[in-house]
């Protein structure tokens, strides 16, 4: 259930979820806020079902990464910059859906999972590397890595880095290289949007 993460990729809705201020966020307190946000959704994944966690989760996500750095880095500069600005906004929004639909599918319960922050550096081009350890009911662990960058006046996490190995992002990109090529960037969004509505579905049969 745990095993990948996904943004990757998104506010609260009845249900207030922690999550720190705007304008006082630091990286650590930003990926602190997410993960507080993930575990109360597993605690109530049952009852909310995988269209619950899907609407508890879009507006966490969506204030925890910054999409647009994320698909610009997922589809590679040559296709970001020849994109309109239209397609851009959909690719974005493509994004983060296929990403909350991820992880409403894959946190779809608690067992008593917990998150402990490790450690915070410094990272390569300006941004900084939040060390993080998920321990499951278990007892064993992954580690965690997120990559934080500043945009504006506060901090987002822009990649995740899973039990020290390659990026999420760019796991992504190798992904959509082939889509990308084929078919461009409006290939790669109606893929997007295709394996979002096949994760949803595939959840809900299961339930």
């Amino acid at each position: 259930m745990l095993k990948r993460f996904a943004f990757l990729a998104l506010f609260f809705g009845a249900g207030i979820l922690p999550f720190p201020v705007l304008g006082e966020t630091t990286p650590s307190a930003v990926a602190q806020g997410f993960q507080d946000s993930l575990i109360a959704v597993m605690k109530d994944a049952k009852k909310l079902g995988v269209r619950g966690r899907y609407e508890r989760l879009a507006p966490v996500v969506e204030k925890t990464f910054h999409l647009p750095t994320m698909s610009y880095m997922a589809a590679g500069e040559e296709f970001w910059k020849s994109a309109t600005p239209e397609q851009r906004k959909v690719l974005v929004q493509s994004f983060k859906r296929m990403s909350v639909s991820t992880l409403a599918t894959l946190f779809s319960g608690y067992s008593g999972e917990r998150f402990t922050i490790t450690g915070e550096r410094d990272g390569p081009q300006n941004t900084r590397i939040i060390d993080t350890v998920l321990t499951k009911s278990d007892s064993s662990t992954n580690a965690i890595s997120y990559i934080a960058r500043r945009v504006g006046e506060r901090w987002y996490l822009i990649d995740v880095v899973v039990d020290r190995g390659i990026s999420e992002i760019s796991v992504r990109r190798s992904e959509y290289v082939r889509v990308l090529r084929d078919s461009g960037l409006d290939g790669l969004i109606a893929v997007l949007n295709g394996k979002a509505d096949e994760l949803l579905m595939a959840a809900a049969d299961k339930k």
